[in-house]
């Protein structure tokens, strides 16, 4: 199935929920009451019921269990609690992507995030749209395994969707890969444009003109991630090792080579 097809279906582009397209819009104001959002996501329980799943899960490491959404967002901030939300969205609407552990997607998603922040800080970049754009960064391989599963699941065969070598697979095999579709998903829910370009170039940063900084975090968020769910293999971390994009950013390689590196107690 081609790209313009795979998009053109409407299950591959869905109706934002509600709640998480009100939380949406709060990228664009400078200043957000917490219990307001609290109250927003309040409304939508199938989503809350995800969100505080996910905000109790190991990646957080909270001191105590979170038991409600204005606990949540006490604990967490606003910025934490919206991707969430917008992850626990993506989630709702693609519920069963076959071929995919969605537990160790989201494994792999929060570790790439988690990094995200890290590597920004420094550096004066927006961690917090870093952050939700490295977290989102491959769902669009959700909206793939679900809606053109028989395809998906020959790729597995080939390379799994965390596999080091997966996106040149899926750029040879469909001439397109899972960073153009979740990009097209981001965009048509109205996330930040800085957001959207992030995911879509993330794959090959340095080939845009100008080259946007935040891809190129992305990109070594998502290479990290998938050496991390490789069992950190020396081989990998020393043989792959986005050399020109870690300069471009001055990333330390030792940085990135620690076993911790996306270890979620960083945040």
């Amino acid at each position: 199935m081609s790209l313009q097809a795979l998009l053109q279906r409407p299950e591959a582009l869905p109706v934002v929920p509600e709640v998480a397209a009100e939380l949406i819009r709060t990228f664009r104001q400078d200043d957000v009451d917490l219990a307001t959002v609290a109250g927003v996501l309040e409304r939508d329980p199938a989503l809350a019921a995800r969100v505080l799943r996910q905000a109790n899960s190991a990646f957080f490491r909270l001191l105590r269990p979170v038991h409600s959404v204005r606990e949540a967002v006490q604990v967490l901030g606003l910025n934490r609690v919206r991707a969430l939300t917008l992850a626990a969205a993506v989630q709702q609407r693609f519920p069963a992507p076959a071929g995919i552990d969605l537990e160790r997607f989201w494994a792999y998603s929060f570790g790439a995030a988690s990094l995200a922040r890290r590597l920004c800080a420094p550096r004066r970049l927006d961690d917090n749209v870093a952050f939700t754009a490295a977290l989102l960064h491959a769902v669009g391989e959700l909206v793939m395994h679900q809606l053109q599963a028989p395809q998906m699941l020959a790729l597995e065969q080939r390379a799994a969707w965390w596999s080091l070598p997966r996106p040149a697979l899926e750029y040879e095999v469909l001439g397109y890969s899972y960073a153009e579709v979740g990009a097209a998903l981001c965009e048509h829910w109205r996330l930040p444009r800085l957001l959207v370009v992030a995911i879509a170039q993330h794959l090959e940063p340095l080939a845009a003109e100008p080259a946007e900084p935040l891809a190129a975090v992305v990109h070594l968020t998502a290479w990290r991630a998938r050496v991390w769910m490789h069992g950190n293999r020396p081989n990998d971390l020393i043989h792959t090792y986005p050399d020109a994009i870690s300069e471009v950013l001055g990333v330390d390689p030792d940085f990135l080579a620690d076993p911790a590196a996306l270890d979620a107690g960083g945040t």
